[in-house]
């Protein structure tokens, strides 16, 4: 029996490309290993690509240092262990020589993966050296470790270089200027406005960007002890903070360059993916690959596998054919707070059908927003004074039902209108509510 399928649904059912272009490094998809401890070393690398990653970034080279004994902490949250995860670890502690031969070796084995060496170093003799090594180990790329929060940067490196934008601008100009390949320059969140630095990038020369690094901060504090963790004897100092919980700061950075019209260079999008919904959501906003740490340090290399299939159904969903129709797609709705529709209204709707009288929303409202969702007599659904509300989705947050609370346009018979344009009386605004 021959079935028929239509064209255009045949079209549809076809597995999209993933090929990723990041600033000319080319991978298969655009899952890329952080540089961190899941790519140190060519046995590790090799795993990894065995199990479908596209790149991977090489744990940053320099100096070999010696590292400290503990090194990670993470943040556990009401059961969830390790929603965020802090470490003291420098670079590499390896010899530089075999780091160089693993590198050739992967790259013989693996020629259509993408390697990126990360290298961190202080003179410009010495970046010409590693840089030159790298480019004959057979590297398809480079990552300027400018965003490494603790140790390093106390040497004047790491994140003292991505700290100064004239620094990082002329370390960046010495890179391009001895290499031949792809130069990407990681960027610090550790600095109270991406743009200046992502700039200070792109007039050194540089392809691309990857971005975040870690957060400098302190886990926690053994009070047992009353030692700050992870301790070292009697003693501990501030790390990076990474992991899921740092999701909401990368993507306030990676949208803040991507939508610069000043800046205009692809991005390598890193911080709290531990999913494909949240790699999906850094290629939406503008990232051309994503990297990964945390994750593959707590779950393994096989959480690709996973990444890749949802990441496939989804642009097949949507009618996506290659990767580029979705990178950006979500840049244009990154806008300025004056720039913002005051007139948009919604309130809150509760589904009785599907409500279970918990009640959070009504503690919620009461003690946190603004005081119109009531109980009412006779039934467990609350109720919502809708001429009180101000749709803050506070209680859509804490419901525990999906799609029980919604957020429900309201036709409030006003225009569209924003803060800008009420200035300079082009707008007029709809009354407020919830101020009594």
């Amino acid at each position: 029996m021959t079935i028929h399928i239509e064209p255009e649904l045949k079209a549809k059912l076809k597995a999209p490309d993933l090929t990723s272009n990041t600033g000319g490094i080319i991978s298969p998809n655009p899952f890329w290993l952080a540089s961190a401890p899941p790519a140190n070393s060519g046995d590790q690398v090799k795993r990894a690509f065995d199990h479908g990653w596209g790149g991977a970034v090489w744990k940053t080279l320099g100096t070999p240092i010696q590292n400290v004994s503990s090194r990670f902490g993470g943040l556990h949250y009401r059961g969830t262990r390790a929603i965020g995860f802090n470490n003291i670890e420098l670079i590499t502690d390896r010899p530089l020589e075999t780091n160089f031969r693993e590198i050739a070796d992967v790259k013989k084995q693996y020629p259509k993966h993408a390697v990126i060496v990360s290298l961190m170093v202080e003179t410009e003799d010495e970046w010409r050296d590693l840089i030159a090594r790298s480019i004959d180990s057979g590297a398809d790329g480079l990552e300027l470790n400018f965003g490494c929060p603790h140790g390093m940067c106390e040497r004047g490196m790491g994140s003292a270089v991505g700290q100064e934008p004239a620094l990082n601008e002329r370390i960046t100009g010495w890179a391009v200027k001895y290499s031949t390949i792809p130069v990407l320059v990681k960027l610090t969140p550790n600095v109270d406005d991406i743009l200046p630095h992502g700039l200070a990038a792109k007039r050194g020369g540089a392809h691309g960007v990857s971005l975040i690094n870690t957060i400098k901060s302190i886990i926690g504090i053994d009070l047992d002890r009353m030692v700050l963790e992870p301790r070292m004897g009697s003693l501990s100092s501030n790390g990076g903070y990474c992991g899921a919980a740092v999701k909401p700061i990368a993507l306030h950075m990676l949208g803040c360059l991507s939508s610069s019209p000043d800046f205009r260079l692809p991005i390598s999008g890193i911080g709290g993916i531990t999913n494909w919904r949240d790699a999906t959501e850094f290629l939406a906003l503008g990232a051309n690959s994503v990297q990964v740490c945390t994750e593959v340090m707590l779950r393994g290399y096989r959480i690709v596998e996973d990444m890749i299939d949802g990441l496939s159904r989804f642009m097949v969903e949507k009618g996506y054919s290659k990767l580029d129709d979705l990178v950006g797609r979500a840049v244009p709705s990154y806008s300025d707070w004056g720039d913002l529709d005051l007139n948009y209204e919604t309130v809150a709707k509760i589904d009785a059908d599907k409500c279970i009288g918990c009640h959070l929303c009504v503690v919620a409202c009461h003690d946190g927003a603004h005081q119109c969702i009531h109980p009412q007599n006779g039934t467990f659904v609350p109720r919502v004074d809708e001429s009180e509300c101000v749709g803050c989705n506070l209680c859509q947050i804490v419901c525990p039902v999906p799609d029980c609370i919604t957020m429900t346009p309201v036709d409030n018979g006003f225009a569209p209108g924003t803060w800008n344009q009420h200035l300079v009386g082009r707008a007029n605004l709809r009354p407020k509510k919830g101020v009594h």
